[in-house]
């Protein structure tokens, strides 16, 4: 049935529930998993009189986030191993989250992306809007969306 499925996690509680619900997945089609985080960039404001961040902070406050990201992912990887599914642990650095999902998912010729919904209701869905949104609307890969 399924090759290959992406899983997307930023390591929530709503996203975990997607990570194991997507290992169960592999588990019972044999496919293989790449568990992806994507880590957003430190925001900068160019706008005059806002609170500029020394650089050196943002490296560090960035080399955090993603050492969080791989750890997320890695322990996706190793409660994925220990099923006997063979799995694969990516971090991306995007301000671009649904699209690099999205890359992710033809780079690694994965035929399912999992992911959590937002969690979002009412008009805070809409006026921000989903990562999982775009990646269901802009995807020509099938998309499992879990909550």
């Amino acid at each position: 049935m399924y090759q290959r499925i992406l899983i997307a996690t930023d390591g929530s509680t709503l996203s975990r529930k997607a990570v194991n619900s997507g290992i169960k997945l592999a588990e019972l089609t044999g496919a293989q998993i790449v568990a992806l985080s994507v880590v957003a960039r430190y925001p900068v404001s160019y706008f005059e009189g806002g609170l500029s961040v020394p650089s050196s902070d943002v490296a560090r406050i960035e080399k955090q986030w993603s050492e969080s990201a791989m750890a997320v992912v890695e322990a996706v990887k190793l409660t994925a191993e220990a099923k006997g599914i063979k799995t694969r642990a990516v971090t991306m650095s995007s301000d671009l989250i649904a699209e690099s999902i999205i890359a992710a998912a033809k780079k690694h010729k994965c035929d399912l992306i999992v992911m959590a919904s937002h969690g979002r209701r009412g008009i805070k869905r809409l006026l921000l809007g989903s990562e999982t949104t775009h990646v269901l609307t802009h995807s020509h890969i099938p998309v499992l969306v879990l909550r």
